[in-house]
């Protein structure tokens, strides 16, 4: 078995603009944890992004004004029940 010493190794553009990176597999193990909860970081950020964008986006408004008048009956009948 060949032993190799395995450093890290930049991944450029054509520009030399640094894009990625290549870790040794325990230099991973180390970071895996924080990469991760950085992943789940950004998604939230993205969702609270997206739902701000959502108050004010006509074709979203649109979308929801229709299903709310869909259904303003139906909860009229089960909310406003006359027993």
């Amino acid at each position: 078995m060949t032993i190799i010493n395995l450093k890290r190794q930049i991944i450029t553009d054509n520009d030399g603009n640094p894009v990625g990176i290549i870790l040794p597999l325990d230099e991973y193990d180390r970071i895996k944890k924080l990469l991760n909860s950085k992943n789940r970081e950004d998604e939230e950020e993205d969702k609270l992004r997206l739902i701000k964008k959502a108050a004010n986006d006509p074709l979203f408004l649109a979308d929801l004004e229709e299903t709310m008048s869909v259904y303003q009956q139906v909860d009229t009948e089960w909310w406003e029940r006359k027993e």
